[in-house]
């Protein structure tokens, strides 16, 4: 961990100047500005390139920051919180009139969330203030779970032309707070108290009967369905093609059933694999959270130095579908599969 009270100083010196930083927390880098500050949000949307109806998660020291951007802090809030934060669990509530509209794409709700990373907790102490913090990288393509991926996204050729972020970055730049690598490494779980019963908007490491067992109350494992494509998100983590490298992505079941592996390309597998000189194998770790942890890293080597352009992804579980706890790691597996939108 390189940073320390100086680089938390800077940090807070550029934030406060409407600047953006990017930081670490036990899921993903984050790229964070000042949430009550509509300019400095929309920044961070210019730089990411995200669509503008996919809102932003709000990072708070804990429940007393949260409510400072909530319209009203529930007794289920506080029991999740108290449960899981500092944690990778963002809480869902109707937001405070005082948030912009720009960080909740217009929405009426506001995801809040405590991350677990000594770090950007005293970031935030120091700062005094809520931040957003969506993961630190293009909108739509893989999140970062290092410093140096923050560096390359800002420095190497963007995805989709030019240079990342391009010229909307210009000194002092985007200012990197160095924490490690993330210990979770994908991205939190987001649950909806803004309905009844509880929806789970997104998956992740903390799972839905987890949340369900805190609050004693059945909980909807689905998502909404959108109004349209052009309509607010209920969350971050809801666009059909997400988490994607540039290269495309299949998912295999067990075995490679059906993969012709004697073209180059990567293959990403718990299980060996027999192929072809031409194929790259990356070695996956068979525990769900140790998977999850270097999952973004793997495509990441996959993406850049594989050969062909194909990534072939060996689908980790052993069922037909995911059980708990690779909801949240399938979840992002399919978003990284899926067509580009």
């Amino acid at each position: 961990m390189d940073a320390g009270p100086e680089q938390i100083a800077e940090a807070v010196r550029r934030l406060s100047a409407g600047g953006v930083v990017a930081f670490p927390t036990e899921t993903v880098y984050g790229l964070g500005a000042d949430a009550l500050n509509p300019d400095a949000v929309a920044h961070v949307f210019r730089l990411k390139g995200r669509p503008a109806n996919n809102p932003l998660i709000v990072h708070v020291s804990g429940p007393a920051m949260a409510r400072e951007v909530v319209a009203e802090w529930t007794p289920d809030a506080d029991r999740l919180a108290d449960a899981f934060w500092p944690g990778p669990l963002s809480i869902v509530l109707p937001k405070a009139d005082r948030v912009p509209d720009i960080v909740t794409a217009g929405g009426p709700t506001i995801a809040v969330r405590c991350p677990d990373h000594p770090l950007t907790l005293a970031l935030l102490e120091v700062f005094n203030g809520p931040l957003v913090g969506p993961s630190a990288n293009p909108s739509g393509f893989i999140s970062p779970t290092t410093a140096d991926h923050v560096r390359a996204a800002f420095t190497s050729p963007s995805p989709r032309g030019g240079v990342f972020p391009g010229p909307a970055v210009s000194p002092p730049g985007v200012f990197i707070l160095d924490g490690g690598p993330c210990r979770v490494g994908i991205e939190s779980t987001v649950t909806s108290l803004a309905e009844n019963p509880p929806r789970i908007l997104r998956p992740g490491m903390v799972s839905p009967e987890q949340i369900a067992a805190v609050i004693g109350k059945p909980i909807i494992e689905a998502p909404p369905a959108p109004a349209s494509d052009a309509a607010p998100r209920a969350s971050p983590g809801l666009m059909r093609s997400h988490y994607a490298p540039r290269k495309r992505v299949v998912l295999a079941p067990c075995e490679l059933a059906g993969i012709d592996l004697s073209r180059p390309m990567t293959v990403i597998a718990v299980r060996p694999v027999h192929a072809a000189p031409t194929v790259r194998l990356i070695a996956m770790p068979a525990d769900p959270a140790d998977y999850a942890r270097a999952l973004y890293a793997a495509m990441r080597d996959a993406d850049a130095h594989g050969p062909g352009d194909l990534i072939v992804i060996e689908t980790p579980w052993t069922h037909a579908e995911p059980s708990e706890p690779w909801r949240g790691v399938a979840d992002r597996l399919r978003r990284a599969a899926a067509p580009r939108d």
